[in-house]
């Protein structure tokens, strides 16, 4: 027998004996048979052919075979869905999948790992045909498989779906390393803390061991908690178990744990222990450096890092940009900006852009922003909601909301941060109305964004100010569960408009609901107390601040209460409750409000008081000069009232000049 001949006898007595073995009556077997060309032969020869290619990173001639064969079975449509999966062609692999389900083949235990996987990718599409797959799974008896099992698993973690993803994990008769990591990169992602600890606790009573993704996970679920203890404690056991010198990633993750829990030093050591620093050692030390204010001791391992060749990444630049934004730092802006066009990354990187955007307008260099914006090959929402941000730091309101007209009409798409900014830009301008704010609102129902807490505020705000009280409210009730924020926005937009009865109830309703006010809803409440003449309500309110809310009353609290005291003609009590305050004689606004309120009663005693004291405390403002003086004019001393002006003209002091929008009705 010749030995091709021979070859083909012995694999298709071997592995494919059960579907070419002919049983006669007499058990014999026809010999000829094994010298014909057998189909399936060469179907194993194709499925062999297009795994090497795979493997070679041939897809486009896999695919080639894969067309070329004339019958295919069930290991050829594995082979490819695995394929085009790894190579991030997720819809073709699913497409795949479907057309061998369509030739009546039946999956085996390799297809439906592959196959999920696919669903796991983060294409919105497949998503819901990986539940569709998990039936098909359960029909055909293969829940119980571990490798299915893991892969359901990652699915359900990848669909943010916790819940199920632990009840499948709970079910399974064995667990091992790869669906614990699974379980740990679900909770890790979600950022539940206590889940991700149960996890790790259960694989040391099972015996499961870690390996550097495990601790990985961990670490960065003690950053995003802030749990320094914990922390502290796994990297005890990555240093004992030898894991922080043999993986980079753990090494990394440390630096990163420390600098998530404001320990810098931590950070640093970390940073000096890593065995081989990469790029990510050295962009993560920079970016901490920076995000703790140490900028000549980032820009000195800036400087390093690139001396031996590691390319800095968007992380770094973007720890530079955030920092000059913060301190409105645009000459150092400008320099990250330079380098940033010398790598590239104004092209390659959406963040970055946003980043550029962003800093210049933080810097109130709103050309500069806008020059940033029109260089961009095309228009991005995170690049339009920063150019919105910017424009709404510079007080530029008008521009904002035809940039928003902009983004509908160009489909850019929006969301809740483009809602949110659009909605300040309205409540901010004096020509709000409440068809603009509902043509808005229209947009978040239709978007998705209308139950988001920072667009409900931002609606309420709005609608408030336009006087639509009973829309504010209505989007308020809405609400499944209203934080601090939702409380204080339909407060302050009942005492803006002078309902102070309401203020009163609502922070009754807060009380009931044991939800503790801050600062600036108490300042809300005072503020509808003293538009509406509620003055012993306001008082009990104020008295029982340190008691009730353990808030210690502050400047702005102070000057709302001597105005709420003063519009009731109490100035006495005002300034008996300016004298004893704490640091009460350096409240500005607090005796700015008295002297306001002695010139409208007509108290001059105490209004000379308060002059006095105002004239010590701003001898550079004007508007104060201004006041004093009219109030001396006012009760008649007008030798002072003249004198106080000519010493505000002496020492070159200048009013702001204003300016008044008027709308002409044609």
């Amino acid at each position: 027998m010749r030995g091709a001949q021979a070859l083909n006898f012995i694999r298709r007595t071997t592995t494919l004996a059960q579907q070419h073995i002919r049983s006669t009556a007499a058990n014999r077997l026809e010999f000829g048979s094994c010298l014909e060309e057998n189909p399936n032969d060469l179907v194993y020869t194709h499925n062999r052919q297009i795994d090497d290619l795979l493997k070679s990173g041939y897809l486009i001639s896999a695919h080639e075979v894969f067309d070329g064969m004339s019958l295919r079975d069930v290991v050829t449509y594995n082979l490819m869905i695995s394929g085009n999966s790894r190579n991030g062609y997720s819809l073709k692999a699913f497409e795949l999948y479907a057309e061998m389900i369509s030739h009546g083949l039946r999956e085996s235990a390799s297809t439906f790992p592959s196959v999920l996987s696919v669903c796991s990718s983060g294409d919105e599409r497949l998503c819901r045909e990986g539940i569709q797959v998990h039936c098909r799974v359960i029909s055909l008896g293969f829940e119980c498989n571990t490798f299915v099992r893991s892969a359901l698993v990652g699915l359900y973690g990848s669909l943010r779906l916790v819940d199920i993803a632990l009840k499948l994990f709970d079910e399974m008769p064995e667990r091992n390393l790869a669906v614990c990591n699974l379980m740990l990169r679900c909770f890790c992602e979600s950022g539940d803390s206590k889940g991700l600890f149960g996890v790790y606790c259960r694989m040391g009573v099972e015996g499961v061991d870690f390996n550097g993704l495990s601790y990985c996970y961990m670490i960065r679920g003690c950053c995003s908690d802030r749990l320094l203890c914990e922390g502290e404690q796994l990297h005890s056991l990555v240093v004992k178990t030898g894991w922080n010198v043999c993986n980079v990633f753990v090494a990394n993750a440390l630096v990163d744990l420390y600098s998530a829990c404001g320990d810098l030093y931590g950070s640093k050591t970390s940073f000096d222990a890593v065995p081989e620093m990469d790029v990510i050692s050295w962009n993560s030390i920079v970016s901490v450096c920076v995000d703790y204010g140490s900028v000549l001791e980032s820009l000195d391992l800036f400087r390093k890092m690139q001396f031996w060749g590691k390319r800095p990444s968007v992380r770094s630049f973007m720890s530079f940009l955030n920092f000059c934004s913060r301190n409105s730092d645009i000459h150092s802006g400008k320099q990250i900006h330079c380098c940033v066009l010398k790598m590239g990354f104004d092209v390659s990187s959406l963040y970055v852009q946003s980043a550029l955007i962003d800093m210049y307008g933080k810097c109130n260099d709103i050309e500069s922003s806008v020059s940033v914006y029109q260089s961009l090959p095309y228009m991005t929402l995170e690049c339009c909601n920063s150019l919105m941000t910017s424009l709404m730091h510079c007080g530029i309101t008008k521009d904002i909301i035809e940039m928003f007209g902009l983004m509908v009409d160009e489909g850019t798409g929006i969301d809740e941060v483009t809602l949110s900014t659009v909605l300040k830009a309205l409540s901010l301008s004096e020509a709000v109305t409440s068809h603009s704010c509902t043509l808005v609102h229209c947009c978040a129902i239709k978007s998705g964004y209308a139950s988001d807490v920072a667009v409900s505020c931002s609606l309420i705000d709005a609608y408030s100010k336009s006087g639509e009280n009973e829309v504010s409210r209505k989007v308020f009730d809405e609400l499944d569960s209203p934080n601090i924020f939702c409380w204080t926005s339909i407060i302050n937009g009942y005492g803006r408009n002078g309902r102070g009865r309401n203020c009163l109830e609502m922070l009754k309703e807060m009380d009931g609901k044991n939800l503790i006010p801050d600062e600036v809803t108490i300042l809300s409440v005072l503020s509808g107390c003293s538009h509406s003449g509620l003055v012993e309500e306001g008082e009990l309110i104020f008295n029982s601040l340190e008691s009730k809310y353990g808030i210690l009353p502050g400047r702005k609290l102070y000057a709302c209460m001597v105005d709420l005291l003063g519009r009731a003609g109490l100035v006495e009590k005002a300034e008996k409750l300016l004298l004893r305050a704490r640091g009460g004689a350096d409240y500005c606004i607090a005796w700015s409000s008295l002297l306001q309120s002695c010139r409208i009663h007509g108290n001059e005693a105490i209004g000379r008081r308060a002059a006095e004291v105002l004239m010590d405390l701003e001898p550079d403002s004007f508007a104060a000069y201004i006041q004093v003086s009219k109030f001396y004019f006012e009760i008649g001393d007008f030798d002072i009232s003249r004198r106080i002006r000519e010493i505000a003209a002496s020492r070159e002091l200048m009013r702001e000049i204003g300016y008044s929008s008027v709308t002409v009705n044609s």
